[in-house]
């Protein structure tokens, strides 16, 4: 029986034009003048000798700007840029910039499952603080308080059946009791590897009955019951 979910973001709660279109650019624009602003706070000067020690370079902020801005138009999955485009984005929430793109049918349907009894997480290759802050400001208001747990590259590459180990050793399920959903396959590839069940959301284009992974196209097509029964 699936007893808990674990849901991506991009692509799947949430839009890819959301992610692309408002927050790259926004944190593309603002990053270097929030480091320059922040350099000294404790937090932001760990995020940019880390940032240095990832690119092997000899720290200091502009030479961390560069290296940061390199990797945002490389589109490079790295934690410490992670978190730096959180506190960036952070700042827009709070400002009041944009809010939190998520579509209706996840919005409803998390709601649904968590009156269920079923425990929800995210996992997604943005930072916690990033995945807390798009949850927390959204048209349906602030939706953290339904997730149990938030996990992102700290437990290892989302395509990477070791990470989906990692977050089974730290909830309180077995890979059979876990439902994992997501847009991109390899993803799916590595948590069914895992042991996990998988759902792949399909936001565009047709779904196809032969793929590996069951394919819906928005989260009202999920069946708890048909993919292992209720908790």
């Amino acid at each position: 029986m699936i007893k808990a979910i674990i849901t991506d973001i991009e692509g799947t709660t949430s839009s890819l034009a959301f992610v692309k279109d408002v927050l790259f650019p926004y944190a593309r624009a603002h990053l270097a003048g929030f480091v320059r602003q922040h350099a000294e706070e404790a937090t932001v000067k760990a995020l940019l000798a880390d940032t240095c020690a990832a690119a092997d370079v000899a720290f200091g902020v502009e030479t961390a700007i560069a290296q940061l801005l390199q990797w945002l138009d490389e589109d490079k999955k790295i934690t410490p840029l992670k978190a730096l485009q959180g506190l960036v984005w952070e700042a827009g929430y709070r400002q009041g910039d944009f809010q939190g793109h998520i579509y209706a049918d996840a919005a409803g349907q998390l709601q649904n499952w968590k009156q269920q009894g079923i425990d929800l997480y995210v996992y997604s290759s943005g930072s916690v603080q990033a995945q807390k802050l798009l949850f927390a400001h959204t048209d349906y208001g602030d939706l953290t308080p339904l997730f149990s747990g938030y996990f992102d590259t700290l437990i290892g590459g989302k395509r990477e059946t070791e990470s989906y180990q990692n977050i089974i050793a730290r909830i309180p399920f077995l890979p059979r009791q876990v439902l994992f959903l997501s847009d991109i396959k390899e993803e799916l590839d590595a948590a069914k590897a895992a042991g996990l069940a998988t759902v792949w959301l399909v936001r565009e284009g047709g779904l196809d009955a032969q793929a590996e992974h069951r394919q819906v196209a928005s989260f009202a097509e999920i069946s708890i019951a048909q993919i292992g029964g209720t908790p």
